[in-house]
């Protein structure tokens, strides 16, 4: 995360949705993931779409591309600027062993893509 990227918050619970980086007078939205979201736009835009944005998408299944090139199916079980942690999807397979993957904050490109 920048330094100057300012955090926008979801109003009432004050969960935070991302972050608005300035470029110039407008701003480029950066989601959970560390992923630009548009180009530059106005602060209001910006606002609006991190709030039509929400936390929704990160309960959606995602591929991660392991070492070796291959993808793993896996859910994203916490978010902050330090990493994301996902896990490998057990389909709720209680008695699965539980396999955890440590994913660096941004994001890269080509590293966590959604399934589908």
């Amino acid at each position: 995360m920048r330094s100057a990227w300012i955090e926008h918050r979801r109003p009432g619970d004050r969960e935070l949705l991302g972050w608005m980086e300035p470029v110039g007078e407008d701003f480029v939205v950066v989601d959970l993931l560390g992923r630009r979201r548009t180009g530059p736009v106005d602060w209001l835009t910006a606002e609006e779409t991190l709030d039509a944005l929400g936390i929704s998408y990160l309960a959606d299944p995602y591929e991660l591309r392991r070492e070796d090139g291959t993808w793993l199916r896996v859910l994203i079980v916490e978010v902050s600027a330090d990493g994301l942690r996902v896990k490998k999807d057990d389909w709720g397979d209680m008695t699965a062993p539980q396999v955890y993957f440590s994913v660096a904050f941004p994001v890269e490109e080509g590293v966590l893509r959604p399934t589908g």
